[in-house]
């Protein structure tokens, strides 16, 4: 006799804008939960637009659509909903209270950010129904669970922390990206403002003959990028690529001569791995939760100021090509898996089913 499977449902609708985190972040979830899943069926809630799980049978699918903003009638018999993200279209609290609810929250990076006291409150009020309507919390670092924890310490005994997976990118044979530079290059990735803090950059090219890439999503904060490239000369190599195809991606992870990422808010990190898995020297900020994912296998800014900076680069080059930790760096990337990170949601789904 066949035995009904429960039914979960996963939100996905944040992929609807590619070249996000967000984006990456839930097609890779997304393709580990069908690849490991054998006890669930899962239905994808997504944006209409989103077309990468439409070739697997096993997923079902359905869309977002504008009264979902003010309620959701469960007519699919959906017995969990996992939302996986803190600000899904879908909201917990328009679910009934009787289904069983997970949420994600990758990051409430605005406490560490200049947002305003008012803004700031209102933004923890949202999170607050969100939170208080779920029966588990799951955060992608311990970084974000403590802060989490904050400012909800009420929900300690319901929180756990699963780490993102990453993405091991192969770099096609052949492959030439979009943009090539000219010289040796660094190399970051993110959308372009003010939270990744990439206007210290251009202060690394100093004292050498290296390019700058730059790509994601631009905003107005280009603009204080090339100002500060101006200021020490080297705006002729610094380039801001825009949005860049994951084969580009690969391209630069592949041959840079490292990988710069200053982020002063990261609820996780993932062009960290990314680089990673390339066995790349890896500069970050010593803030949020990037000390955490990068452990002893990254070289820390603690200071943005040029001449700091300028020194932990230099030093961390020389370290690298002495000591040639390649191999080391890639063993750790290796250790953030996606499809460890399904099998751990794949539990807690069980878990919070019987009541655990």
């Amino acid at each position: 006799m066949a035995i009904n499977k429960p039914r979960v449902l996963v939100t996905l609708d944040s992929m609807r804008y590619p070249n996000t985190g967000l984006y990456h972040f839930g097609k890779s979830l997304g393709k580990a939960l069908a690849k490991e899943n054998t006890g669930f069926n899962l239905t994808y809630f997504l944006h209409k637009s989103v077309t990468e799980f439409d070739a697997d049978a096993a997923i079902h699918r359905t869309y977002l659509q504008k009264h979902h903003k003010f309620f959701f009638y469960n007519n699919k018999g959906i017995d969990l909903f996992h939302f996986t993200d803190q600000f899904s279209r879908l909201k917990p609290k328009k679910v009934r209270s009787k289904y069983k609810k997970i949420l994600t929250i990758h990051d409430i990076n605005q406490v560490h950010e200049n947002v305003g006291k008012e803004k700031l409150n209102l933004y923890l009020k949202k999170l607050g129904e969100r939170i208080n309507s779920s029966n588990k919390i799951v955060t992608i670092s311990n970084f974000a669970a403590n802060d989490v924890l904050t400012y909800f310490p009420h929900i300690a005994n319901r929180l756990t922390v699963i780490h993102n997976g990453a993405d091991k990118l192969i770099l096609k044979q052949g492959h030439q990206p979009a943009y090539f530079p000219q010289k040796p290059f660094l190399f970051t990735i993110g959308i372009v403002a003010a939270k990744k803090n990439f206007h210290v950059l251009p202060a690394l090219l100093a004292n050498n003959d290296f390019e700058l890439v730059i790509s994601g999503i631009k905003t107005p904060y280009e603009e204080k990028i090339i100002e500060e490239a101006k200021k020490h000369g080297v705006e002729n190599r610094v380039k801001i690529t825009g949005p860049i195809s994951d084969d580009d991606r690969a391209w630069y992870y592949k041959n840079c001569e490292a990988f710069v990422f200053p982020s002063i808010a990261e609820g996780f990190g993932l062009p960290v791995i990314e680089a990673m898995h390339f066995g790349k020297p890896v500069f970050v900020s010593t803030r949020t939760s990037l000390p955490e994912i990068a452990g002893d296998y990254a070289y820390y800014f603690d200071d943005f100021e040029p001449a700091e900076m300028q020194n932990v680069f230099n030093v961390g080059l020389e370290d690298f090509h002495k000591n040639s930790p390649s191999d080391k760096i890639i063993a750790h990337a290796e250790t953030f898996n996606w499809d460890e990170t399904a099998k751990r949601y794949l539990e807690l789904y069980q878990e919070v089913l019987k009541g655990r």
